[in-house]
């Protein structure tokens, strides 16, 4: 596990915004879709926060006042049921924007966004996102993008809840975290410890740990220090590594 910061507890993440730096607008993947004029005003609008472990960036049923994305760092969105469980959707890992529909809709936040380490998180002014709306042609091929994207995302992760094999459930998981179109700052090398795979796959630390020696043996994937390289994504979404070999 990387080691952590002290959290100051008496400043909130909101208080601890700043201007983002040179190389963290570089960290922004839909800035490249801007013409010169909109990029600029949207680099002045952004405003970029140190989450530390256990901070949350939006709470359920609190009001949408940014869009948000991961510039470095490892969230997840999660919620709890009515018996007060924690069920976990999916990590949003660094070059990943999320709540794109709720800022549209101007609604509450549905679920929470939580930091499982020390990221740095960037949020965009709901008005400046509805302002490049209204303005941008590229932000508006973004969002729709994202918009799909994150559907077959869910449509996933529904299945991935119903699967029994956890060699499956981690290979399937994986590969969600490495799409390429929601999460470009993943790149092939994912930052992630086992702990942090076990609290977003919903098993236990020792259980992914087999999962992962399973799939580093198929090839799918290499255990590295500090992350997992992707070496097969085809295979980690289809799971054809565990057909092949009878799991």
């Amino acid at each position: 596990m990387p080691s952590h910061s002290v959290r100051p507890t008496d400043v909130s993440l909101h208080q601890r915004r700043r201007p983002p730096t040179a190389s963290e607008l570089l960290g922004i993947p839909w800035l490249v879709q801007l013409k010169p004029a909109e990029r600029l005003q949207a680099e002045q609008q952004l405003t970029v926060g140190e989450a530390f472990p256990g901070d949350y960036v939006c709470r359920l049923g609190k009001p949408v006042t940014y869009w948000f994305g991961v510039v470095e760092g490892l969230l997840k969105m999660s919620t709890d049921n009515a018996q007060g469980q924690t069920m976990t959707f999916t990590g949003v890992p660094p070059g990943g924007w999320f709540g794109e529909g709720t800022a549209m809709k101007r609604e509450p936040y549905r679920y929470n966004i939580q930091a499982l380490r020390k990221s740095v998180v960037a949020g965009l002014p709901v008005d400046s996102f509805h302002w490049l709306l209204d303005h941008s042609i590229g932000f508006n091929r973004f969002v729709m993008n994202q918009l799909n994207e994150r559907l077959g995302q869910f449509i996933a992760a529904r299945e991935i809840d119903r699967l029994t094999n956890p060699d499956v459930r981690v290979a399937r998981s994986l590969a969600a975290l490495f799409n390429p179109v929601l999460y470009p700052g993943v790149g092939d090398i994912l930052r992630i410890t086992q702990q942090e795979l076990a609290y977003l796959v919903g098993l236990s630390r020792q259980r992914v740990n087999e999962a992962l020696a399973a799939l580093q043996d198929q090839g799918c994937i290499r255990i590295e220090y500090g992350g997992l390289r992707v070496l097969d994504l085809v295979a980690l979404r289809s799971s054809l590594f565990l057909s092949k070999n009878g799991l």
